[in-house]
């Protein structure tokens, strides 16, 4: 008889140290490495210093901002081309050039707070979906708890086909 109650006592003790109020992870994504080397791609090379004609045309600190040494791939990249790398930094509201687009968007009716609103509810699923998520080895859980929300490309391509609507042409599968 002694059996049964070790185990009963063993399930009861798991199953209270369960539901103890440690905090979970639900970030879902195990980006770290376990080779005990540094990661080459967390390296990132600065833009070379440069003395400005004065020490007054210094900009104001921005702490948590852009710094003039990091690096602007997708501005450097549009200078390189011929564009307005300005046009690319985030201003408040809609730009002037892309008011149409959004007018058209929104012809139905827009959420204000739809950001808010897919914020909190990702957040609930992945709460849900770290539940029961443990693991001997961390691994990266993102793939296996979107699995049901991801889209299928060509099955929408090929239903849509056999439904008779023209559809354009599309990379082999497996690429």
């Amino acid at each position: 008889m002694t059996g049964p109650r070790i185990w009963v006592m063993l399930g009861t003790m798991a199953a209270l140290t369960a539901c103890g109020g440690y905090e979970r992870d639900i970030t879902l994504h195990d980006l770290r490495t376990n080779r005990g080397t540094p990661e080459e791609f967390a390296i990132e090379p600065k833009k070379p210093l440069l003395a400005p004609e004065s020490v007054a045309a210094l900009p104001t600190p921005t702490p948590g901002g852009a710094n003039r040494t990091d690096q602007t791939p997708k501005q450097d990249a549009v200078a390189a081309l011929g564009g307005n790398p300005s046009r690319l930094t985030p201003t408040a509201g809609v730009p002037a050039g892309d008011g149409a687009l959004v007018n058209h968007a929104s012809r139905l009716g827009r959420d204000g707070n739809v950001r808010a609103d897919l914020a909190t509810e990702d957040l609930e699923f992945r709460k849900r979906k770290s539940l029961f998520s443990w693991r001997l080895f961390k691994e990266d859980e993102y793939d296996r708890a979107y699995r049901r929300e991801s889209l299928d490309p060509y099955g929408t391509l090929n239903a849509s086909r056999r439904a008779g609507a023209r559809t354009p042409t599309a990379p082999p599968a497996g690429r």
